[in-house]
């Protein structure tokens, strides 16, 4: 009888961590210990800082690729200036609020007013293609 209950158990346990590591990889389903997605690593979420912005970006469960290839668990970068992640699947536009990072770049400086601002990391696979929620980040920064 013992044997059962710990058989059950195991099962249990296995099924709930696999639904977690499912629930991550899907939109808007990522807790916060999730490690997938892009990272700021500078600046930071509430930085007060002067322009040009120099900024890090970085990604956790995944690879950086250029552009072009689809090559699963690889992407590139997306910066959105004072707008929101792009829902999964979608393109993600180019123009000056969103600045592609297509050669697989990992930092960039960029010109911004003085005031409130939130900057996005959108990752998305060769064609552009968002990977949704889950791999995004946003942060609030204040440009003096």
């Amino acid at each position: 009888m013992k044997h059962w209950f710990t058989l059950i158990a195991l099962a249990s346990t296995l099924l709930i961590s696999g639904v977690a590591q499912a629930a991550c990889k899907h939109e808007g389903a990522c807790s916060q210990s999730c490690t997938l997605g892009p990272q700021f690593i500078s600046p930071k979420d509430g930085d007060t800082i002067s322009s040009p912005l120099s900024i890090q970006m970085g990604i956790k469960g995944m690879k950086v690729h250029q552009a072009g290839d689809i090559i699963e668990g690889t992407g590139h970068h997306h910066l959105i200036i004072d707008g929101a992640y792009v829902p999964e699947n979608e393109v993600v536009p180019a123009d000056e609020k969103h600045i592609h990072f297509g050669k697989g770049q990992t930092e960039t400086t960029i010109q911004l007013k003085p005031g409130k601002h939130t900057l996005t990391l959108q990752f998305a696979d060769g064609h552009h293609q968002s990977y949704g929620k889950v791999m995004s980040k946003t942060i609030h920064i204040t440009v003096k």
